[in-house]
């Protein structure tokens, strides 16, 4: 069984996020990266495939700039194969990243894709979709458990009243969520290896997708600053102020 993971380069998430003096986007300048939290998960998921015996090899993908090749390197000295990096310097919306991951399934024809359900820098939750829906491939969201066997993929995911469990024919898409599993740490020796695994570049220009984007960032904004509490002396006050500062009732 072959085993597409694509991954995505964001802000590390301990990092505290700075918006630019312009309100442009956010500041990016000095900034720690890594993989996304739930791509990393995805890579985890697929190594766990390969341990069992049921994967034979992984591949790892990742679209942007050259220094995307940081995370896929990343990827391969957590115990994937080899890498594949689509060369861009344009943003892409989710679409367009599907579209090209279209292209690289259409290659590789992998048995599995999974992805990591969201990205934590724009959250869209759109790319896992979108890309079932262009390959015609069934698609298993949210998935808390995976279960590979018989030509099948069985995945329990969260949904709003509980817990679902779906059965998909192979080839398919899985989406992780973050109750999945917990990533390991990459060893010394296995970063040492990961140096020598090939990683395949690609032009996006070349592989037939438009890369105009459709969604215009007018203006990014930090959060308000959160303001400390205060004491009230009874029920009466906390309504009048509830009512007439807060404006909530």
């Amino acid at each position: 069984m072959k085993i597409l993971v694509p991954v995505k380069r964001a802000i590390d998430y301990n990092v505290k996020v700075r918006v630019k003096p312009d309100n442009s986007g956010v500041d990016l300048n000095n900034v720690k990266m890594a993989i996304n939290p739930f791509c990393e998960i995805a890579v985890e998921e697929a190594v766990r495939l390969k341990e069992k015996g049921i994967a034979t090899e992984i591949i790892v993908v990742s679209i942007g700039e050259k220094t995307c090749q940081e995370q896929i390197r990343t990827g391969l000295a957590l115990g994937a194969d080899r890498g594949i990096h689509i060369e861009t310097d344009v943003a892409l919306d989710s679409l367009q990243v599907a579209k090209l991951l279209q292209k690289v399934v259409e290659e590789e024809a992998p048995d599995l894709v999974i992805l990591g359900k969201q990205s934590i820098d724009s959250d869209n939750n759109q790319t896992g979709q979108m890309l079932a829906a262009l390959t015609d491939m069934p698609q298993g969201t949210f998935a808390s458990k995976v279960v590979v066997e018989e030509g099948k993929v069985e995945v329990t995911r969260e949904i709003d009243g509980g817990l679902q469990t779906v059965s998909l024919s192979l080839p398919a898409v899985v989406t992780t969520d973050l109750r999945l599993n917990e990533p390991r740490y990459a060893s010394l020796p296995n970063i040492m290896k990961a140096k020598r695994k090939p990683i395949d570049v690609k032009s996006a220009a070349d592989m037939g997708v438009a890369l105009e984007s459709k969604v215009k960032t007018l203006k990014v904004t930090p959060p308000p600053q959160r303001q400390g509490g205060i004491k009230v002396a009874d029920v009466d006050e906390l309504v009048e102020k509830l009512k007439n500062e807060a404006k909530v009732i």
